[in-house]
């Protein structure tokens, strides 16, 4: 088996994609924020979400580790949550107004953070690159290229077919 010419394109991205989220992470922190809290504000602002179920999927995280992550949020006034009344096991999430103020403070580093990751390249190559981006999730979600058929071949020589 021949050694490949390059790193698997699966390693870099997952390399890289661990050096964005620090610089993000930190970029946050600095604003006294995190990524969690970052994603939930600016759900909150940007979107419609009826309750907590409704705000968890839009988020990306689990039920309860969303409630752990609301609960922090709450107990710094950042939001509140009140039963509907058309629904008492439902509860809904709203912004007070410190959460208003701490979503600007860290849309401003987040703003900042994303003109760094940008800094050097183009219009078109970011647009590119978020294709790029696109056709790896849908090839790993399913929705990619027929192996079978593929003409795909690794630096190696290996086309990965049997």
């Amino acid at each position: 088996m021949q050694k490949p010419t390059t790193a698997p394109i699966g390693v870099v991205l997952a390399k890289t994609a661990k050096t964005v989220g620090r610089a993000f992470d930190q970029a946050l922190a600095t604003d006294g924020g995190s990524q969690p809290v970052w994603q939930i504000l600016i759900t909150l602002k940007t979107r419609r979400v009826a309750n907590q179920r409704e705000l968890a999927a839009a988020v990306g995280i689990q039920g309860a580790t969303l409630t752990h992550h609301l609960n922090a949020m709450e107990s710094a006034g950042l939001i509140t949550r009140r039963r509907d009344p058309d629904n008492r096991r439902v509860h809904v999430v709203e912004l007070t107004d410190e959460g208003e103020t701490v979503f600007h403070r860290l849309a401003k580093a987040a703003i900042a953070h994303d003109k760094r990751i940008r800094a050097g390249f183009s219009d078109e190559e970011i647009t590119t690159l978020a294709g790029l981006l696109s056709r790896l999730a849908a090839n790993v979600a399913g929705g990619g290229i027929d192996q079978e058929n593929s003409d795909w071949t690794h630096p190696n020589g290996d086309s990965g077919q049997d």
